[in-house]
């Protein structure tokens, strides 16, 4: 018997009589459950399957685990084909570089810290009118194929060249919604603190600042657009030796999130620390929310450099007209209405109260087995909780998850809905909820019914009756009604969904969320009329 795991993969692997394929994440249930423990040696041999072996972390604990289950061989293989043996001679070597790393790791905190405590809060800046506008994607986040960051990436640094040149990216990873004509940089991490958790992203800010300033040379620049990101303080740094405008994208903290939809960083006060230098530094901080505005100024933000910005859409690729058919063939959805879901399956996003919801409107209307669907779009930490509410309500047979999809093919499973559903949820220590839901944008440009959490900036876009029906957020039952309104008046979906397009097209575009960040720059900024 061989093993394959997969670990953040975008392929497939089929299993057979001689291979068991796992995700990685039931590799560590066997190890957090002791059952490693009954499959020592078990296998003839094992491979670790990886997006790419640049961006695999913690090789020493994979590798070990991966050594011990296996009597014959271990390989570590990625898409590109790269392939490396895990053999007892490397597995000593990673032990090497794992302890060389932990002993250096109290230096690398503090010359960071003395590095942004270093970084000034100028009142002033000049916004040049030559150069090239760089954008920095720093996040550690690897082989996103979907979603909403890869949407919002896509979004502004597609429109960036409206200020005049077109920008250059530098990035942790390729982004394949970007237009191919953008000079791209891909930045992959060192291997240095890998092994380290939190640290090897604070480690990253040397290595990339080191290859940024290389390729950029003397080459002029005309501002800084950073999309925030764990431990990394670039953008900052970069504006401050260049003397150009630094923009902050700023979707949140990093450290709140980690507390409440994960587990609290064990460089807490390190990830703060950098946190607040890049908000306090920053020229402009654009948000998506009036809730994230608020939060910045309870910490101490300037006010008059944050813009509230929304997230938008590209009109001419969400649109009525995109077909769905070939997607209702594949999935078995022909003659049926079909509510829709699509997303990363995050804490916030209420997937597994919309199976919940669609599960409780079929027991109170049977009739609605037969004619109805749910097509759950997408992959993420919660699948487990919906498939769950799905398997309790017993309606698997009614409830379609496709997994992950290339955002390019977002617009025909979108296409392949009759009724879209947004059922996002509160934040589970009550404060607002800060998020500007991308997949809203695509709901209202594609023109059909949208059923949403009537939630902080959620029930400003949208205006019950009129773009969309809102229900209570986090309440199935409500949620339900709502679906089954839509459900059964096909005429008021309709005129719902007409006024949302119309909506999104006159203020929801990327062109125009990226004009209002160019546009609050110079404000904020000035212009200079050369370069000098």
């Amino acid at each position: 018997m061989n093993l394959i795991v997969l670990k953040y993969a975008t392929g497939r692997a089929a299993a057979g009589a001689d291979t068991e394929v796992i995700s990685f994440d039931e590799l560590k249930r066997w190890v957090t459950s002791g059952a490693v423990l009954l499959k020592l040696l078990r296998y003839d041999s094992a491979e670790l399957r990886t997006y790419s072996l640049a961006t695999l972390g913690r090789w020493l604990p994979t590798a070990l685990i991966m050594r011990v289950l296996s009597r014959g061989p271990v390989e570590f293989v990625d898409e590109s084909g790269a392939r490396e043996r895990i053999t007892t001679g490397r597995i000593l070597r990673l032990g090497f570089q794992w302890a060389r790393d932990a002993l250096r790791s109290p230096r690398l905190v503090s010359n960071i810290e003395r590095a942004v405590d270093s970084f000034d809060r100028r009142e002033t800046c000049v916004l040049s009118r030559h150069g090239a506008p760089v954008y920095l994607r720093t996040d550690f986040a690897f082989g996103l194929a979907a979603g909403g960051s890869v949407g919002h990436i896509a979004g502004v640094l597609n429109n960036l060249d409206a200020c005049g040149q077109p920008p250059v990216f530098f990035t942790s990873d390729a982004i394949r919604t970007t237009r191919p004509d953008i000079e791209t940089h891909v930045v992959w991490p060192q291997p240095e603190f890998r092994d380290i958790g939190e640290l090897w992203s604070a480690a990253y800010n040397q290595h990339f600042l080191a290859q940024v300033g290389q390729i950029l040379g003397s080459r002029l620049v005309r501002f800084i657009y950073q999309r925030y990101s764990h431990n990394n303080f670039c953008g900052l740094a970069l504006s401050r030796e260049r003397d150009v405008p630094f923009v902050l994208e700023y979707n949140g903290s990093e450290v709140w999130m980690a507390r409440h939809w994960g587990r609290p960083l064990k460089y807490e006060h390190l990830a703060e620390k950098i946190e607040l230098a890049n908000l306090h530094g920053a020229d402009l901080v654009v948000v998506v929310s009036k809730a994230m505005r608020d939060e910045l100024v309870a910490r101490s933000v300037d006010a008059d450099k944050i813009l509230v910005n929304p997230n938008g859409v590209d009109p001419d690729v969400y649109r009525p007209d995109v077909d769905g058919s070939a997607v209702r063939e594949r999935y078995g959805l022909d003659g049926v209405a079909v509510v829709g879901f699509i997303g990363t399956f995050g804490r916030w996003h209420g997937a597994e109260v919309l199976v919940d919801a669609y599960g409780r409107l079929l027991a109170r209307r049977p009739d609605l087995r037969e004619r109805t669907r749910l097509l759950m779009v997408g992959d993420g930490i919660t699948m487990p909780e919906a498939r769950a509410a799905a398997e309790r309500h017993g309606i698997t047979d009614n409830v379609v998850f496709t997994g992950a999809v290339p955002q390019e093919e977002g617009p025909a499973h979108l296409a392949a809905m009759d009724v879209f559903a947004s059922p996002h949820v509160p934040n589970p220590d009550g404060t607002p909820f800060f998020g500007s839901p991308t997949k809203l944008f695509e709901y209202m440009a594609m023109g059909r019914g949208i059923v949403a959490s009537e939630l902080d900036q959620i029930g400003e876009v949208l205006e019950h009756g009129r773009t969309a029906w809102l229900v209570k957020p986090g309440d199935a039952e409500d949620l339900g009604r709502g679906i089954e309104r839509l459900i059964d008046h096909p005429e008021l979906r309709a005129r719902l969904g007409a006024a949302a397009r119309k909506e999104a097209v006159a203020k929801h575009t990327w062109r125009e969320h990226t004009l209002r960040i160019i546009e609050a720059l110079e404000a904020r900024c000035g212009r200079m009329d050369d370069g000098g």
